[in-house]
């Protein structure tokens, strides 16, 4: 089970875009990666083809997930991720506030 799945709100705490928040859109978990809309920007060269005109393109590139923390929904704080059992299920709990991370 992953400490981070697609749809949950992180922020950054370190790199060049640290502080900055987004929602996490793909995660490779075999490279313990992730892919957060509007982070980790790089510009991109492509050559013009039959379906895109071409030119310089931004686009978000995979990033560590050891550099960003989940935010927690009720206290909306940073927070660690950690798996707890509840009816015979593991789960994920923020560790600030103990709610449950859908």
């Amino acid at each position: 089970m992953n400490k981070f799945k697609k749809g949950d709100t992180v922020i950054v705490i370190s790199g060049k875009d640290r502080g900055k928040t987004g929602r996490i859109e793909k995660v490779f978990p075999e490279k313990s990666e992730i892919l957060i809309e509007n982070i980790n920007l790089i510009k991109r060269h492509m050559k013009p083809t039959q379906e895109s005109k071409g030119g310089i393109i931004e686009k978000a590139s995979p990033f560590p997930w050891s550099k960003v923390k989940a935010i927690c929904s009720k206290t909306q704080k940073p927070t660690r991720v950690r798996f707890v059992l509840k009816n015979d299920k593991k789960v994920r709990e923020a560790k600030v506030s103990g709610k449950v991370l859908e």
